[in-house]
């Protein structure tokens, strides 16, 4: 007889309140090994907040929170972090860093480079790896400052991936893109979960149509409440958008992406 892993997250009926006014109410997700789920809604539905605590960057203010079997406020939250890979596009770096530099920093858990502090060559052949892995082979001594949007968030998903993590959060990740740099980073991001099976991740957006195709489960969320989770392809209908972003939209999916139209019809 086996035993089911636990799950690399878990939330319960969780509440957070700031100033008195409720940001998220009584929400709940499991998030187990391999799964891959997409956080939807309009602006303000919750999403990042969620995000925020699923990553231990902030705490319930009711229900519980745990993170790869720990829960939030029994364990050191610092030590936590270090498992979880959260990319967020709005990365504070100002020094120009090459790109290999940058991903190398998701080692010690900094946004400059740790002085005196020097990488293990399998550290750095595995920086190496996830350059190439992200498309940036080409780019790896590139500054900072002159990549595009696009390469950037691809850098740093390259560099939440260094310490190995089980779980990697995105926050949406495609902000600021155009149509190539979008494409470009769904391609990868695709790739990544398609090559580490046992990789769980979240990502946060309020577009359809940047969700990657491995896209496995979807939670909507409007108002800091929950609508629907569970099974993309169960989940993602044009009736749940519609009531999701209060629009009425007509959803199709071909080879794994899905497209958004509006529902009303001319004629």
């Amino acid at each position: 007889m086996t035993t089911e892993a636990p799950p690399v997250l878990r939330v319960r009926d969780v509440d957070i309140v700031r100033d008195g006014r409720p940001i998220l109410s009584e929400v709940s997700l499991t998030v187990r090994a391999g799964e891959h789920w997409a956080l939807l809604g309009a602006n303000g539905a919750g999403k990042s907040t969620l995000l925020g605590l699923l990553g231990a960057l902030t705490h319930p203010t009711r229900g519980t929170v745990e993170v790869l079997g720990h829960q939030l406020g029994r364990v050191d939250l610092r030590q936590l972090r270090t498992y979880v890979g959260h990319v967020d596009p709005r990365h504070a770096l100002r020094s120009p860093l090459k790109v290999k530099d940058v991903v190398l920093t998701g080692l010690t858990n900094s946004v400059e480079r740790v002085p005196r502090w020097s990488p293990t060559e399998g550290r750095l052949a595995l920086a190496e790896r996830l350059v190439e892995l992200l498309g940036l082979a080409a780019r790896r001594d590139a500054r900072w400052p002159t990549l595009s949007q696009g390469e950037r968030g691809r850098a740093l998903i390259a560099r939440a991936l260094m310490p190995r993590p089980r779980l990697l959060l995105l926050d949406e990740p495609a902000t600021g893109l155009d149509v190539a740099g979008r494409e470009q980073l769904i391609e990868r991001i695709d790739s990544l979960q398609r090559e580490s099976p046992e990789l769980a991740s979240v990502l946060v957006t309020h577009h359809l149509e940047e969700l990657p195709p491995g896209t496995t489960h979807v939670m909507l969320l409007r108002d800091g409440r929950c609508l629907a989770s569970g099974r993309a392809d169960e989940v993602l209908t044009s009736e749940s958008a519609s009531t999701c972003f209060g629009h009425p939209f007509r959803l199709s999916r071909f080879e794994g992406r899905w497209s958004v139209r509006t529902g009303l019809r001319r004629g």
